[in-house]
């Protein structure tokens, strides 16, 4: 007999290294034809950082993400970004990058201020030309970089940022370990085969607040991946180890999720503004695991009416709770 159940998580989670401090530091260097380079020291590992910052240098330096050019994770060359770790790049390294870019504009519309005889602060760089207010001033900023190399002016911005956090208190245990938290819903919907023990998943509804999706298909992606992950920690992965030695060395041994057995994922973005975040944005990338396993644990006991609390959920762990009762 199958049966089906339906199970729901929450959970929080700090951004970034717990009460440590957890800084980035960011180079962006806007050159002669209005292009920009960013030194960053933020190791992409696949979760689109790379992208991400590129944006939020366009953004800030008001030119095309294809003007953008990012060299990352050299150690040669790029400032120390810290760890790709605590779902923190985004954060911590994105608010790096757009103080790098704000301060590399400020030396750009410095000199554009004394070209047109205006305020700095009423100027602004927009789709590669100054603007005056709401109104572009049809001047662009290759010239503005022209006057600036002319006079021997770098247009070099530098940035850093590190979280502001406050230590545990050693008798008290109370702190702000992170300076911003990520929030999120998940439910699960599964199906349980009495006789065989097996569950498949048939659907996830995943919920995440991540302050501002910079880049939303990035986010879906994220979301979508650790759903997939949770999937292999609540049903299938499990490191055997006897008498020190791993029994599950292998690929073949250690199961992982195949796209046969990942379910349907939907993801749902909650876009609740950070204010210490760049352009209000945190990070995604564990949050997207953490529920996952506990509301299918909570669909197969409400499946099941059985609660079990050991992972992986295999089928030999089903029959035999089934058994019990």
């Amino acid at each position: 007999m199958k049966k089906r159940g339906y199970g729901i998580a929450n959970m929080w989670y700090g951004i970034g290294n717990t009460a440590n401090h957890n800084p980035s530091g960011a180079f962006v260097d806007i050159l002669d034809d209005g292009t920009a380079i960013v030194l960053t020291g933020c190791a992409d590992i696949g979760q689109g950082s790379t992208t991400v910052l590129a944006q939020i240098a366009a953004e800030t330096l008001g030119i095309n993400i294809e003007d953008v050019v990012v060299v990352a994770a050299d150690t040669e060359v790029t400032p120390d970004a810290g760890a790709t770790s605590a779902s923190r790049q985004t954060y911590v390294s994105g608010n790096a990058v757009r103080l790098a870019a704000e301060n590399a504009c400020e030396q750009v519309l410095a000199k554009a201020s004394e070209e047109l005889n205006i305020q700095a602060e009423k100027l602004s760089i927009y789709q590669g030309q100054i603007w005056v207010g709401d109104n572009p001033s049809g001047v662009m900023i290759k010239e503005i970089i022209t006057k600036c190399r002319s006079e021997g002016v770098l247009t070099l911005g530098h940035g850093s940022f590190d979280p502001v956090t406050t230590k545990l208190d050693s008798e008290t245990g109370q702190g702000i370990p992170y300076a911003t938290y990520a929030f999120a819903t998940q439910v699960a919907e599964v199906e349980v085969d009495t006789e065989t023990g097996i569950v498949e998943v048939k659907k996830i509804v995943a919920a995440h607040d991540v302050g501002k999706a910079i880049n939303p298909q990035s986010v879906e992606g994220q979301i979508e991946g650790g759903c997939s992950m949770g999937i292999g920690y609540a049903l299938f992965e499990e490191v055997v180890v006897k008498d020190g030695e791993i029994q599950g060395p292998g690929m073949s041994t250690y199961l992982i999720p195949t796209a046969m057995d990942v379910s349907e994922v939907y993801p749902i973005i909650i876009e609740e503004y950070e204010a210490s975040g760049p352009y209000g944005a945190k990070g995604v990338g564990e949050p997207a695991l953490v529920p996952t396993a506990a509301a299918i644990a909570n669909a197969v006991a409400d499946a099941l009416g059985i609660r079990l609390y050991e992972l992986p959920l295999t089928p030999e762990r089903i029959i035999a709770a089934i058994k019990r009762n």
